[in-house]
């Protein structure tokens, strides 16, 4: 198994450097982070391949998912692309290292597809824990319709994500030789 511990600190890091550093106006911070983050997650796993099709569908989820909380005006991001209908890098950097979990911390979900669902709809803590520490994120009155929209995605994309990650590690080739410990 990946470890569990590596997989849940370091997606919380990801976060914090994009939070911090979207709250500074800086995207950078995000996607190195994220990358770094990434790119370790990879290197243990068992089947990365599933990851990476997990990572894409994940950035799929937040294109569509953050792209309409932005262009809704509901939602304003720091340090986002000209165009709000865009979901700015470092929230589509979020969304990828998340995916990372989605095998490992978060495996769960998979066989549990109504949690991912109730989870789905706490997903608006983490942006309003970024507009209240650090302004990476905004709601403009009624703050409420913000945080509904964001509920309402997420609760749709964390199931599919999880129903996804569960199909596709039941058809990935199974690993063999695998010497670090590692399991789909």
């Amino acid at each position: 198994m990946r470890n569990f511990w590596a997989n849940v600190i370091g997606n919380q890091l990801v976060w914090l450097c994009a939070v911090i550093g979207a709250g500074h106006g800086l995207r950078w911070p995000a996607l190195l982070a994220a990358v770094a983050y990434i790119a370790s997650q990879l290197a243990m796993s068992a089947r990365p391949g599933v990851d990476l099709k997990v990572l894409l569908m994940a950035v799929l989820c937040g294109l569509v998912v953050d792209g309409i909380a932005g262009a809704s005006g509901r939602v304003v991001y720091a340090a986002a692309w000209p165009a709000a209908a865009v979901a700015p890098v470092w929230i589509l950097a979020l969304w990828a290292a998340f995916a990372m979990t989605l095998t490992v911390s978060l495996q769960v979900l998979q066989r549990r597809v109504w949690l991912a669902a109730v989870l789905g709809l706490l997903a608006p803590l983490a942006y309003l824990s970024a507009a209240r520490g650090w302004s990476s994120v905004s709601f403009p009155a009624p703050s409420w319709h913000g945080v509904a929209l964001l509920a309402a995605g997420w609760a749709v994309a964390l199931p599919l994500l999880a129903v996804c990650a569960r199909h596709w590690q039941r058809t990935a080739s199974p690993v063999t030789g695998n010497s670090n410990g590692a399991h789909a």
